[in-house]
């Protein structure tokens, strides 16, 4: 088309596959195979070689398939169309979100370092950080939305643990209460810390937005990480996790994935495809849908409070409305709100709910509901549950591409119950 640059969303349909080497077929077939025949067996070193970081691969060089937990048709396609969104020089699919997470946190710390991260983060992370890393002798320091770049530093500096700060891992928005965190201010602390020895890594996990409405590479990030089993897969029929960043970074990436083997399959990644090409209609639904119900909760006699990114700009903080303006392009569909008591109360609203459906995970074409104290954030300690917010109280809804009326009618319903 003249060179025309084209959308994302249209590139979609077709990027990175040649039908003409699949019989024709319009989609890409799933190539559930588990190893790929050489033509000559110096194409298989050559191969290898690449493979393994021995050799460099030359300009414009096309290397072919060697075994699936190397490379997959599927895969290969998939992590191309995945650059697209953020932008990335390269991607690796995980078989699940805590899968990229783990790996790309294994890669690049050693014992002895320190890993700063914000609070709270998804649950399963929080295990792995302060349970899993730390038999590692990795230390760990939280940080929480609205503290400064100077507090931070000074708070690291002034720690009892001995090491060097390696690497800094945000989530943000926070899950479950939709806290901002500034990236460029990490990036900030990152560029400290980091001298011609040592290069401090920012990931962020970007599982609330998608690839659609935040692109941390562009405000500094190293890596970004997807729970692709949320927005990306959309479906709820499937688990998958991503890490994108530059070509550097994710060859290390792959590399530790090859020896884990925790890389995703044909199937996975043939599902994920055919996810990708809805990616933008489902997302931009589910957001719609969500600021109506997040102006339904908040006017509601039996909601304390609502956690919503789309009153930032009208009701947030001067921090938090500076961060919405950089960070964000849409309010997302996640929202969280405190019931009017505490457990009972939260249960009383989650079992009545019929359209809903009370469950774990985010993202998916379905609205879900969950209670974090006692589910998704059980683990995390409650001195931080209280400071984060996170109460009996709490309530997080996933928005769905359901009429928003029936959405909305089946809140009212459980609220009256309560």
């Amino acid at each position: 088309m003249n060179d025309r640059k084209m959308h994302p969303e249209s590139l979609m349909m077709s990027h990175g596959y040649k039908p003409s080497l699949s019989e024709g077929a319009i989609k890409c077939p799933i190539f559930q195979t588990s190893t790929f025949v050489f033509n000559k067996a110096e194409e298989g070193k050559r191969f290898f070689e690449v493979a393994y970081g021995i050799k460099e691969q030359e300009k414009g060089e096309e290397l072919g398939l060697i075994y699936s937990r190397l490379n997959n048709p599927d895969l290969e396609i998939l992590e191309n169309r995945l650059c697209l969104w953020d932008e990335a020089e390269d991607c690796a699919v995980f078989e699940s979100g805590m899968s990229a997470i783990s790996t790309a946190l294994m890669e690049f710390l050693s014992p002895g370092d320190i890993l700063l991260y914000s609070r709270p983060v998804y649950g399963g992370t929080d295990h792995f950080i302060n349970h899993f890393l730390k038999k590692l002798n990795i230390h760990s320091i939280g940080f929480i939305a609205g503290e400064t770049k100077e507090q931070i530093i000074k708070r690291i500096e002034s720690s009892k643990v001995s090491g060097n700060l390696k690497m800094i891992h945000i989530e943000t928005p926070a899950n479950p209460t939709n806290a901002l965190i500034d990236i460029e201010m990490c990036a900030e602390i990152k560029n400290y810390f980091s001298n011609e020895n040592r290069q401090v890594i920012l990931s962020v996990d970007n599982t609330y937005m998608g690839p659609l409405w935040q692109h941390p590479l562009k405000h500094g990030a190293d890596l970004v990480l997807y729970s692709a089993t949320k927005y990306i897969g959309g479906h709820s029929d499937i688990i998958a996790g991503a890490c994108l960043g530059s070509k550097e970074l994710i060859t290390r990436v792959k590399g530790l994935r090859t020896f884990l083997g925790n890389m995703a399959g044909p199937w996975t990644g043939w599902l994920l495809m055919r996810s990708l090409e809805t990616l933008k209609v489902r997302m931009e639904e589910q957001a719609k849908n969500a600021s109506l119900v997040a102006q339904y909760l908040s006017k509601h006699p039996k909601v304390e409070k609502v956690y919503f990114l789309g009153f930032i700009p009208e009701n947030g903080s001067a921090i938090e409305k500076e961060i919405y303006k950089k960070q964000y392009l849409s309010s997302g569909a996640m929202i969280s709100f405190d019931i009017r008591g505490d457990e009972k109360e939260a249960f009383s609203f989650l079992n009545t709910l019929k359209l809903i459906k009370l469950a774990v995970s985010l993202g998916s074409t379905e609205s879900l509901a969950e209670h974090p104290f006692t589910m998704t954030h059980v683990d995390v300690a409650d001195e931080y549950k209280a400071a984060l917010n996170i109460s009996e109280k709490l309530i997080r809804l996933s928005v769905g591409v359901e009429h928003h009326e029936d959405i909305i009618a089946d809140i009212k319903q459980a609220l009256d119950n309560v």
